[in-house]
């Protein structure tokens, strides 16, 4: 017996995610891989390893990219992006962490002036532009309240319905998107084309708030006055200079919008009765009789929060490459993680050089069931992994 309970452990552990997580730096994942690979392990067991792996450091692409010799098949290479997606607000490798002291104070501010100005001056000079933006989305459940569900019967020991559908334990790959973006002094706009898309009911979610704008940010990073030197750090092969900052609610203008989440109310009546505790009605045994549905309607998500992150930038020039902003939720929220990394790069549009997004990767957690309470309480993990190119000024 003690044999069995041991061996139905291992399955369970091996089978559900979370149980049997492994924390690994990204040098250890490689050496998984080149094991793995040395095994011959095929495409779905080299993916079940990886979906239990946590990562303690983020995963870049250039390393990925160096990695896919060792995958053997699509459902491993996925869940590499899904790696890369949930560490990418991660600290890097520490080889990519310069053991340089951090600048005095008067370096401090010489380097954060020059952002300052940077980001309100230069960058925010920047035409009207439009892009073209790939999108790939990761996640770890498809399941959603349907529009109406519950009991609808005369007879006896009838079940009552959720109204909820199956779901998918593990983060995968769900599609790809294109759409066009639209920029306006280095912003992104909201998109003028109403969206269709029955979202919420369909078991997936959209941000209808635009990527954090960069002058906005860093103006409000500065107003609030909670900023710090975090380490310098090795990115796109220059050495940058990462602050760490929040900003406090009454200075915030981090409009999180999430589209959509029920709002679920009951019609109709049941006569639940059980033999334990006696007949109801005067109907014998157990079981349930009448007409107990459930009517959702969807609506958005919507709040101005503060939030907190770090932005890169080059000590020289006061140029940021890259903008890290993390929403805080309070508990009592149905929102529990809203997390944006953007990546800035030199572009060249039109026959200039300009310094422009190039790639945001978003790390997003729900309750799908929003304030209902129908089908108990789970998380919803979603990851979008963003590519920006096709650049034109408008």
């Amino acid at each position: 017996m003690k044999n069995v309970i041991i061996v139905f452990l291992a399955i369970l552990i091996a089978s559900v995610p979370g149980l049997g997580e492994k924390k690994l730096t990204v040098k250890q994942l490689e050496d998984l891989l080149q094991s793995l690979q040395q095994q011959n392990r095929t495409d779905q067991e080299v993916a079940n390893e990886l979906m239990q792996v946590e990562l303690t450091e983020q995963l870049n692409r250039d390393t990925m990219n160096a990695m896919s010799g060792s995958l053997p098949g699509k459902q491993s290479t996925e869940q590499i992006y899904v790696l890369e997606a949930k560490s990418a607000d991660m600290p890097p490798s520490a080889s990519d962490i310069p053991t340089d002291p951090a600048p005095d104070a008067t370096a401090q501010t010489s380097i954060l002036n020059k952002a300052f100005n940077y980001a309100a001056q230069t960058y925010k000079a920047l035409p009207k532009l439009s892009a073209t933006a790939t999108t790939l989305r990761f996640q770890d459940d498809v399941s959603a309240i349907t529009s109406g569900g519950g009991l609808n019967s005369g007879a006896q020991d009838a079940s009552v319905s959720s109204g909820l559908g199956g779901t998918i334990a593990y983060v995968h790959y769900i599609n790809a998107t294109e759409s066009t973006l639209h920029f306006e002094s280095g912003t992104e706009q909201p998109s003028p084309e109403k969206d269709k898309t029955l979202w919420g009911r369909n078991g997936m979610i959209a941000l209808q708030a635009p990527t954090p704008s960069l002058p906005i940010a860093m103006a409000e990073a500065h107003a609030s006055g909670h900023i710090t030197f975090t380490r310098w750090q090795i990115l796109f092969g220059r050495k940058l200079a990462v602050f760490s900052f929040s900003v406090d609610k009454k200075k915030s203008h981090d409009e999180v919008e999430l589209c959509c989440f029920p709002e679920v109310t009951q019609t109709g009546i049941a006569n639940f009765y059980s033999p334990t505790l006696g007949a109801l009605n005067g109907m014998p045994g157990g079981g349930a009789k009448g007409n107990l549905q459930i009517n959702a309607k969807w609506k958005q998500y919507k709040s101005t929060v503060p939030y907190h992150g770090e932005f890169f930038v080059d000590p020289a020039t006061g140029v940021i490459l890259r903008l890290i902003t993390s929403a805080d939720f309070k508990k009592s929220d149905y929102v529990h993680q809203l997390d944006q990394r953007t990546d800035y790069s030199l572009v060249q549009v039109g026959g200039k050089a300009l310094i422009l997004p190039i790639k945001s990767i978003i790390q997003n957690e729900v309750v799908p069931q929003g304030d209902s309470g129908v089908g108990g309480h789970t998380n919803r993990h979603t990851y979008f992994v963003s590519e920006y190119k096709n650049y034109k000024t408008d």
